[in-house]
């Protein structure tokens, strides 16, 4: 399925595939998608921007034919440009780039657009909003790390909220999703919902409890994450 051509800003659980079965990427994707999420988040890390490494545009491909809904690609890399094209090729619908990654965003965000990609901007809990306004007319996504980025299961950094609820106003009526990457389980997906977010990552959150073969519990810990945020709105 192609990203959905309808914008809305009903909430959405994008599972971290960071927090799977390694082994059994496939059936975990499949897994998920079955027991309610509405993407797939995949964390690519380079051991340089951040400290840890992850995937490449080759296991994006090969989880590409076991996703039917949207696969959002987040590079936490650096540089990022050289390779966009080889995340678009491996079937990426959203490519998410960090501001923080190299000094011109604008040219990464229109390499991104000229694949045909959707593109996203990442910013981290350190960096402020001054240098996303300027960009807003030309992203589909904005990602508000509530962690450091670079490891999952971490703690959220609640000082990210009001950032959230600012960038909300800043977007205004254009059609940007806000995506909160971090930290989120039943008890922070309010704060951010009601902030303004509407995609909201979650890996351990999801992850824990289930395995390929007993996925129920996926299912429980995405509907208790979803049913959290939309009580707040």
């Amino acid at each position: 399925m192609p990203f959905p051509a309808s914008f809305t800003r009903r909430i959405k659980i994008a599972p971290s595939i960071l927090s799977a079965d390694f082994a059994n990427f496939g059936a975990e994707c499949r897994a998920i998608e079955a027991e309610g999420a509405d993407w797939v988040h995949v964390d690519v890390m380079d051991g340089h921007f951040v400290p840890n490494i992850t995937f490449g545009p080759a296991t994006c491909a090969a989880i590409r034919p076991h996703i039917k809904g949207v696969m959002d690609v987040h590079l936490m890399i650096a540089p990022v440009d050289p390779y966009i094209e080889a995340f678009a090729a491996a079937g990426a619908d959203v490519i998410t780039a960090h501001i923080e990654a190299g000094p011109h965003i604008h040219r990464t965000l229109q390499a991104i657009r000229n694949t045909g990609k959707k593109a996203g901007l990442a910013i981290n809990p350190g960096t402020g909003l001054d240098g996303v306004e300027n960009l807003l007319d030309m992203l589909d996504l904005v990602c508000v790390m509530t962690v450091n980025p670079g490891f999952g299961g971490q703690s959220f950094i609640a000082s990210q909220v009001e950032k959230v609820r600012r960038l909300r106003a800043l977007i205004g009526e254009r059609r940007v999703h806000i995506e909160i990457d971090g930290g989120v389980t039943p008890v922070t997906a309010p704060l951010v919902a009601a902030a303004g977010a509407d995609v909201l990552v979650a890996g351990s959150a999801v992850f824990k409890g289930g395995s390929v073969t007993d996925p129920a519990p996926y299912g429980a810990n995405i509907r208790a994450i979803r049913a959290a945020a939309e009580a707040a709105l």
